[in-house]
């Protein structure tokens, strides 16, 4: 079981701050994937073409990472600005 926290505009898209789901390992990626296959609002809030940060256990993360049972993992959406 993994904790997920969405963050920024996801949680607004998603209807939800946070949640606990099954997890038995895997990347990020795979991770994102599978929460964009439950479809709407996940598909569209998690789109392929835009870049998410994930953090676990709190240390944000610039690359794919193994999240692993037990971790907790943040989901930041893309930021613009200027």
């Amino acid at each position: 079981m993994i904790h997920i926290q969405y963050f920024g505009a996801l949680h607004d898209q998603l209807g939800c701050a946070s949640e606990q789901l099954a997890w038995t390992g895997g990347t990020s990626q795979q991770l994102l994937t599978a929460l964009r296959e439950r479809g709407e609002p996940w598909f569209s809030a998690l789109q392929t073409d835009r870049i998410f940060k994930i953090a676990v256990n709190r240390v944000l993360k610039h690359e794919v990472v193994d999240i692993h049972d037990g971790d907790d993992v943040g989901i930041l959406p893309p930021v613009t600005g200027g």
